[in-house]
């Protein structure tokens, strides 16, 4: 009986009939990339359709003569960096240089300043508190086409009812050019565009001033942080992710600016306003060189890059110190 088990041994199975079993979490791990590839793809092929195409056709058209002849006939011939170098020696490229770099930095030094005093006032709680704050949004939900037409309106020459109310308090003899004069122009429409950016900065500052523990301040207040010590030791520090944000998202979107200054000047008088996105936009759409205006674009979306990365980085900087 032995020898009979020893012989037929027991019964095993092949090496290469054995299945191995699948680990529950590996299967669960792939359905859950499965899902995310569900939503995901869409907003992939959104983005790459209307965000990724007209860059990259806006990149080329910088390079060619394209010109209203070419909707007709299909051709656009390469012309290299020429359209460049007739946008950059252009002495209107200076003078839109020089004023979107200051548009921008008036605006965004008053946005921020004032959104992040109304967000520092909102962070109080009193009565209609919600509702105030629900109110300082309309700036930003409104058109912007819409209200440089209001502002128009209000800071004319003639009839404007700013300029009716200085005259009519005595603080004016006549009606001050704020649209028209070339001095004052540009100050106007970086005042008008800190109205509308106001909104902006202020929500996303006040989202990150609720995101700061009372207990820091309670233990700050212990050791005679209180005031303007508490915000430079505990508020700033704590709210520098946010301020990285808004300022970035600031100055992308201010560097784009057209709707403003298109309906409260048209880039004049004298070209006064004329930044950059105007000059694009009337190279474009006024003389219809696209090839032209579509260098002064790609000029603007490398300027936006290379601000973005600067301030990225020395901001990680500073974060590592």
């Amino acid at each position: 009986m032995t020898a009979t088990l020893s012989a037929a041994g027991p019964r095993t199975r092949p090496a290469s009939s054995v299945t191995p079993r699948r680990r529950p979490g590996a299967a669960r791990a792939r359905q859950r990339r499965r899902v995310a590839a569900l939503f995901l793809g869409p907003a992939v092929v959104y983005l790459l359709l209307f965000y990724g195409y007209p860059v990259v056709q806006n990149v080329v058209m910088g390079f060619q003569h394209y010109t209203i002849s070419t909707f007709f006939t299909g051709a656009a011939p390469w012309a290299g960096l020429d359209n460049y170098r007739e946008v950059v020696g252009s002495p209107l490229f200076r003078t839109a240089l020089l004023n979107t770099a200051l548009f921008t930095v008036g605006s965004i030094a008053g946005q921020f300043v004032l959104g992040l005093g109304v967000a520092l006032f909102f962070r109080r709680r009193f009565p209609l508190s919600g509702f105030l704050r629900s109110l300082i949004l309309l700036p930003w939900l409104i058109p912007l086409i819409a209200a440089s037409a209001v502002w128009k309106w209000l800071l004319d020459t003639e009839s404007g009812a700013i300029n009716r109310v200085l005259v009519g308090t005595g603080l004016v003899d006549t009606g001050v050019p704020w649209l028209s004069s070339t001095s004052l122009a540009l100050v106007t429409v970086i005042a008008v565009n800190v109205w509308i950016g106001i909104p902006f900065n202020a929500v996303i500052l006040h989202g990150g001033l609720q995101g700061i523990p009372d207990e820091l301040y309670e233990a700050g207040a212990l050791d005679g942080a209180t005031g303007r010590r508490a915000f430079r030791h505990i508020t700033w520090p704590m709210l520098r992710p946010v301020v990285t944000v808004v300022l970035v998202l600031g100055v992308v979107y201010t560097l784009k600016v057209l709707d403003i200054i298109l309906g409260l000047t048209g880039g004049g008088p004298a070209n006064a306003t004329q930044t950059l996105a105007t000059q694009s936009y009337q190279l474009s759409f006024a003389t219809f060189d696209f090839g032209q205006g579509a260098a002064v674009s790609n000029i603007l979306i490398v300027i936006s890059l290379v601000f973005a990365a600067v301030y990225l980085r020395l901001n990680r900087r500073a974060v590592d110190e």
